[in-house]
């Protein structure tokens, strides 16, 4: 059975910073990339970053880029997502996702690509 489980997350005021990790575990858990995706209240959910294992290669969706930076071990099967100069827009809950079966050279986006989702954790920025 695989789980991932998201900390970190909290109330935070605008500029400031947040670090979210998560910890994915399973006997035989194993994945190619891992993201964070989050939604805010009546919003779809949506990307937010994504690293992939081979190569190292990371991805952010426009609105956090140059602010937030996802890093991991692949190893230890954990993920990262270091938040600063956040804003009151970066108010959602963050999930965390793995990728165990696709294959790809190129970085994955959508949340369809992911098989395996945290159960969220809050981020709240305020004003």
């Amino acid at each position: 059975q695989v789980q991932l489980v998201e900390s970190g997350g909290g109330l935070v005021q605008a500029g400031g910073s947040l670090r979210l990790s998560c910890a994915a575990s399973g006997r035989t858990f194993r994945s190619y990339s891992m993201g964070w995706f989050r939604q805010a209240p009546g919003k779809e959910r949506e990307f937010v970053a994504t690293i992939r294992w081979s190569g190292g290669d990371t991805y952010y969706a426009d609105s956090v880029k140059g602010r937030f930076t996802i890093s991991g071990d692949n190893a230890q099967n954990t993920v990262y997502l270091q938040m600063n100069s956040v804003k009151p827009e970066d108010t959602a809950v963050y999930y965390c996702a793995a990728n165990r079966w696709i294959y790809s050279t190129v970085i994955l986006t959508l949340i369809g690509h992911y098989d395996s989702w945290g159960q969220g954790t809050q981020v709240t920025v305020s004003s």
